[in-house]
């Protein structure tokens, strides 16, 4: 899948060149992993480009940043209208947006407080993160042989860009074996979430999700799946999930900034339910989509119009 960058990266308060955007062999962050991130979504509509819950994900951000001692110079108001302007400098219809923070050039060794705190924005054009035909056929996962982290070891409630060295692993494994996504298990044996990816089931009419304290990230596509699920009527349940219980679901289905709402067709080669999208599963990545891209009333204040000029490319 090609990547298409944006040319203006926001760094510290300020726009630089894509190719101005760089750090230093010997900075914390290349070494011991010291960074926190957001993935965000730009999407396209009538009304011109809008960002899809720009404040949790700056909140999200700035609670990351936090449990790993860090203090950016920014507020979570001011990561949200940095988000923004990156959108306007660059005249982006759409686009995938990623705010990184992470500690600078400064000191050696594993203690990173004496290092500076960077700040860089920077957006590109992406299409469908699972494959273009993923959201409309779904796709084949596999329960991975990496479990995801264990309660105190590193936070999962942090986005931080050590914890994606797990999620590597997890995504190497299921490719090479041939599967899309692979879908890891927490400490205890029970469902945690994909390798970038939170995970639901569907079993009589019942939406199921791991909770948080199975070592699951709080998605924000995950909280809005679950909110348009209750408005449509739906109930939803967060427990403890058994590994089995994908396996005689009648749905299981991906939530994720990338992923959107995307289907799962068959898990270790067993096929879910018909083998093909699910009636609950259509129902929520319709209502999603249509919020997302502005073809539904937003009742819930989740799109950041960026307001750009009808002539802008």
């Amino acid at each position: 899948m090609p990547i298409d960058y944006y040319d203006k990266v926001w760094h510290n308060g300020k726009f630089i060149d894509w190719k101005d955007a760089t750090i230093h062999v010997a900075t914390h962050v290349l070494h011991y992993g010291s960074c926190v991130f957001e993935g965000v979504r730009c999407y396209e509509t009538p009304n011109g480009p809008a960002i899809f819950r720009s404040k949790d994900h700056a909140q999200r951000l700035a609670d990351s940043a936090k449990i790993y001692r860090m203090s950016p110079d920014y507020s979570v108001d001011q990561f949200e209208q940095a988000m923004v302007e990156t959108i306007r400098v660059n005249e982006a219809r759409h686009g995938y947006i990623r705010p990184v923070v992470f500690r600078g050039y400064g000191e050696i060794g594993v203690n990173p407080l004496k290092n500076p705190v960077e700040v860089f924005i920077l957006a590109w054009r992406w299409g469908k993160y699972l494959g273009e035909e993923a959201l409309t056929n779904g796709i084949d996962v596999c329960v991975s042989s990496w479990n995801r982290l264990a309660p105190n070891t590193m936070p999962s409630l942090a986005k931080a860009a050590a914890n994606y060295m797990n999620s590597q692993l997890i995504k190497m494994e299921a490719s090479v074996n041939g599967y899309t996504e692979g879908i890891a298990l927490d400490h205890a044996g029970n469902l945690s979430e994909g390798s970038g990816e939170n995970v639901f089931i569907v079993r009589h009419g019942k939406i199921y999700t791991p909770p948080l304290s199975n070592s699951v990230l709080p998605g924000i596509t995950r909280d809005s799946v679950i909110t348009l699920a209750e408005e449509m009527g739906f109930t939803v349940i967060e427990q403890a999930i058994p590994r089995e219980a994908l396996y005689i679901a009648d749905e299981v289905f991906f939530t994720g900034t990338a992923a959107e709402v995307t289907p799962i067709r068959s898990v270790d080669r067993i096929v879910i339910g018909s083998g093909q999208c699910g009636r609950v599963t259509r129902k929520l990545q319709e209502r999603f989509m249509a919020i997302a891209q502005g073809r539904h009333e937003d009742v819930h204040g989740w799109l950041t119009y960026c307001n750009l000029p009808v002539e802008a490319k």
